[in-house]
């Protein structure tokens, strides 16, 4: 009777058994494809990195985003509020206010002329 050789041997041994139990990992196959099988686990490892360190960065972006609208909004405010303080009634009430002799000019201002000589 023929004996199988070792190729045909460990074809045979493969099973869920096999494949559970750890066996597999000592299969010729694997064993010829084990820097291939480096290589996918670290481009799989970095691929992650990649994914989770642009999620982080879209994190930021919203952020900034949320950030830069509330800043935006709080200029308006303040610059709707100086707007305010600076109208000439509010001026001229805050004068009166403190008793203060200034008033509104009645006459327009004009300009004046330099002589040609």
């Amino acid at each position: 009777m023929e004996q199988p050789n070792n190729k045909q041997k460990e074809a045979s041994h493969i099973s869920l058994r096999s494949i559970l139990g750890g066996e597999i990992l000592v299969h010729s196959f694997l064993r010829r494809q084990v820097y291939l099988l480096i290589l996918i686990v670290i481009l799989t490892i970095l691929y992650i990195d990649n994914r989770y360190s642009s999620q982080q960065e879209l994190i930021e972006i919203d952020r900034l985003k949320k950030e830069l609208t509330d800043i935006k909004y709080d200029a308006l405010t303040i610059s709707s509020e100086l707007t305010e303080k600076s109208r000439q009634s509010r001026i001229e009430e805050y004068i009166s206010a403190e008793g203060r002799q200034l008033q509104t000019a009645a006459t327009p201002p004009f300009l004046i002329k330099e002589k040609e000589e």
